[in-house]
């Protein structure tokens, strides 16, 4: 693939239009000692149930054992949302990780190592105690790498006490421009707020909408993909009406009423509004429709571009927009993802949001540990960019086919179902894609276009 370093969008996929979107250099969110926690994820196994997904045998559910050490194992930790108001975004994460450790094992394991994944709760912002708790077992058991969390703020919550252990941290899912460069341990597979901010104020603006209300939460991932997308308006000539950058709008994280908040906005007299929240979109949706709002001036983010075919009435938010970082994966991973799940947790996945991510995420951790000959996370942390195509690799799209590369001495560029490009200086991915979605009348989102923007 085509990699650009410039700061404009490359790539236009699964689209028949031109969005013609140009980027601004701008900014923007254990095992053993703990055994009366909660179980982990990973720890129940069961026959495939879906006509669909692949025979069982071709998955293994590999959960770590309680005395499994990273001195002779790979060890796929994860602190992921089982629970919360991200909780719908836990599913395919967790099976990205099972099935990348399905597939590593397949392949030999680590130089001969084996790999195994101990999944976690992150919770969510409302109740950081349980990331706290989460990142407190994993340093305590051990981890070659952790995979998490999804929300920005609670990495925020947990990334100091990783590093201090110096133990690397792969989010698949966090934004926030401010973790961009934060710790040297910190990584991520999902691309900075600059990429999908951009994104989604070009949309807008591509749409022709000018003025542009906020619904906002007082969130590190909600202000900063807000300031994103208000500076991009801005600078296609637009404004912003409410819920803009210094105004004070934003409401706190877990707030259940919103009629004031809706009622601002729409007085404010938009052309559209875009609403950045998570698990409260579910009460803010309502509100918009009771006060008239065309659904399909509505704009979403990665956040809260969801299924709602369960919880509104039919047509609520046919032809609403959203973005959601990351490449569509091929129906041959979508399959892979879906088998492992059924295999491991007897049914299949209804979402695939970065999924890609963090099996890219497990399988650049373990690249990393076989380059540099140990399963210890302080070797994953120093070979993590190199593996990624950092240092002009020889391009490589499976477990098996890059070790095959680096045990012929060469360099690797390794290309995942995600489409991330190498990683930076700030560990992030310096290109990543990012899916536009319009809502459907049965309130689920479709894939429309796919755009490419580097760093």
């Amino acid at each position: 693939m085509n990699r650009s370093t410039t700061t404009r969008w490359m790539r236009l996929m699964a689209g028949t239009a031109a969005l013609g979107l140009a980027l601004a250099a701008c900014g923007s969110e254990d095992t053993g000692s703990d055994a009366t926690d909660e179980p982990s994820a990973s720890e129940s196994s069961s026959e495939t149930t879906s006509e669909d997904a692949a025979p069982a045998a071709d998955y293994t559910n590999d959960a770590c054992a309680n005395d499994a050490s990273v001195s002779d194992t790979f060890k796929a930790g994860g602190i992921l949302p089982l629970t919360g108001n991200l909780a719908f975004l836990g599913p395919p994460e967790v099976a990205g990780v099972g099935l990348a450790v399905s597939d590593i094992n397949a392949a030999g394991g680590v130089n001969g190592a084996a790999a195994c994944h101990d999944i976690r709760d992150s919770g969510d912002s409302t109740d950081m105690s349980v990331s706290t708790q989460s990142a407190r077992q994993l340093t305590r058991a051990g981890a070659s790498v952790v995979i998490g969390a999804a929300s920005s703020s609670v990495s925020l919550n947990f990334v100091d006490a990783l590093t201090d252990a110096k133990i690397t941290q792969v989010s698949p899912a966090n934004t926030a421009v401010s973790l961009s460069g934060y710790s040297d341990f910190y990584f991520r597979t999902a691309p900075p707020d600059g990429i999908q901010g951009n994104a989604l104020g070009s949309l807008i603006s591509s749409d022709g909408y000018q003025r542009i209300a906020f619904l906002v939460f007082s969130d590190t991932y909600g202000t900063g993909l807000r300031d994103v997308v208000q500076e991009t308006v801005e600078a296609a000539g637009g404004e912003c009406t409410y819920g803009c950058k210094g105004d004070g709008d934003e409401f706190p994280a877990g707030q259940t009423t919103f009629s004031s908040e809706v009622t601002a906005a729409v007085n404010s007299n938009p052309d559209a509004i875009v609403v950045l929240a998570f698990d409260e979109t579910k009460a803010i949706v309502p509100e918009m429709v009771s006060a008239g709002w065309d659904m399909s001036a509505a704009y979403f983010t990665d956040g809260n571009t969801a299924d709602y075919g369960a919880d509104f009435p039919e047509g609520t938010l046919e032809g609403a927009q959203g973005t959601i970082p990351g490449a569509d994966a091929s129906q041959d991973f979508k399959d892979r993802l879906n088998g492992w799940n059924d295999f491991a947790n007897g049914e299949g996945l209804s979402d695939y949001a970065y999924g890609a991510e963090s099996y890219d995420a497990t399988i650049l951790a373990a690249l990393a540990a076989y380059k540099g000959g140990a399963t210890d996370s302080e070797t994953v942390q120093a070979n993590f960019a190199a593996v990624s195509g950092a240092t002009d690799g020889t391009e490589c799209s499976t477990y098996a086919d890059c070790i095959a590369l680096l045990d012929g001495g060469d360099e690797i560029h390794y290309m995942g179902p995600s489409g991330i490009g190498p990683i930076d200086d700030e560990n992030d991915p310096s290109s990543a894609f990012v899916g536009i979605y319009q809502f459907d009348a049965d309130n689920a989102p479709q894939l429309t276009t796919t755009v490419e923007g580097s760093k």
